[in-house]
């Protein structure tokens, strides 16, 4: 067993390194040799002439894949290059002022993140059926549901090989982060397919979840090339929560204030305040759901309406029962709170710039 795993990482790393030509001509010198007097090296030469003849079956077949992957993934580079405010991108690359990563494995991590989040809007599109996405179409809506999910879970498998390529706690990672944001999407699908109202508490562990751990997806990877020990998960987390719930008021009161918002169309991801056609249940919603104005409310809700009126009817509820003032009080209370521990960090000027452009919510 043990010479047979070590027959099998050389022949990786020759693949790996390009050489196969040399396993082939190993591979010939192999079988010639396999009548060899010696037990040991006739036990090596049969298990080096079946890997080498695997993998080099193997790297054919990934050669002939590799030619239909542009068609397969048109989905997914349909979306990742669609023009966004890269707020998220800046977000992580900030993190690296406290990190020190070479820049190598910085630009390496950015890209791993970035398709790992593309492949998540395609997910969340589908599962919300968003017509939308920054202003065009949807992926899903111009090449299908069928191949528009398919390149997006081939895209997944892809960011998992570049994890575990970057470094060996890299699948580990992905595997916890994953688990957590899908936990997170879930409780959002599931409450609002079944009509359930949170409570804040498990809504802003929801928003921890389906944001702040893709942010630590992106610290973690990062961390593994630095010499920090220095644990800022729960800041990360925070800044996450603070991420989403700016989107989800955003999506109601200030919609070029999106980071979805295309700079170049200066159009967010759908119709006014869509969150309210998918029927989804954010912060305004569920201190809404308290308020002397809640049933009605929670009535338009359930309607998944498209009606342009009844929504500004109901952002007037919301407004009106203080539900959007309190949205506005937590933003501001998570921003002051994010602000002081950077401090207490040492400090973090790309991060903090970060912060101020999102303050834009504020010029609704």
């Amino acid at each position: 067993m043990c010479l047979s795993y070590n027959c099998y990482n050389i022949t990786q790393s020759f693949v790996k390194a390009g050489w196969l030509n040399v396993l082939t001509t190993l591979w010939l010198y192999c079988e010639n040799e396999y009548t060899s007097s010696w037990p040991v090296l006739n036990v090596y030469c049969y298990q080096l002439t079946s890997i080498v003849k695997e993998i080099a079956i193997m790297s054919g077949q990934q050669d002939k894949d590799s030619e239909f992957d542009e068609q397969l993934l048109l989905p997914f580079t349909y979306v990742y290059q669609m023009p966004g405010k890269a707020m998220r991108k800046r977000i992580g690359e900030s993190f690296n002022h406290w990190l020190h990563v070479p820049q190598d494995k910085l630009e390496e991590v950015i890209e791993i993140v970035g398709m790992y989040h593309h492949c998540t809007l395609i997910a969340d599109d589908v599962q919300d059926n968003t017509k939308h996405r920054r202003g065009i179409p949807a992926a899903h809506t111009v090449y299908g549901m069928p191949i528009t999910v398919n390149a997006a879970n081939h895209v997944m498998m892809l960011v998992l090989e570049k994890c575990m390529q970057l470094h060996e706690k890299g699948a580990l990672i992905f595997r916890e982060q994953t688990i957590q944001m899908l936990r997170g999407q879930g409780k959002e699908i599931y409450w609002r397919d079944n009509f359930i109202c949170p409570t804040e508490d498990q809504y802003m562990t929801h928003l921890t979840q389906k944001t702040g751990d893709m942010f630590l997806f992106c610290f973690r990877l990062l961390q593994l090339f630095s010499d920090s020990t220095i644990d800022y998960s729960g800041f990360v987390r925070k800044l996450g929560m603070y991420f989403q719930l700016r989107d989800d008021y955003c999506n109601i009161c200030q919609p070029k204030a999106l980071e979805e918002c295309s700079p170049v169309t200066n159009e967010n991801a759908g119709e006014f305040y869509d969150d309210l056609t998918e029927g989804n249940f954010t912060l305004p919603i569920i201190h809404a759901a308290n308020t002397a104005g809640g049933k009605i409310v929670l009535n338009i809700l359930r309607q998944k309406t498209h009606d342009i009126s009844l929504k500004k009817y109901c952002k007037c509820l919301l407004e009106q029962g203080g539900s959007l003032q309190y949205t506005r009080d937590v933003m501001n209370n998570l921003d002051s709170s994010l602000r002081d521990e950077i401090a207490r960090f040492g400090g973090n000027p790309p991060l903090v710039a970060v912060l101020d452009e999102m303050l834009s919510w504020r010029d609704a």
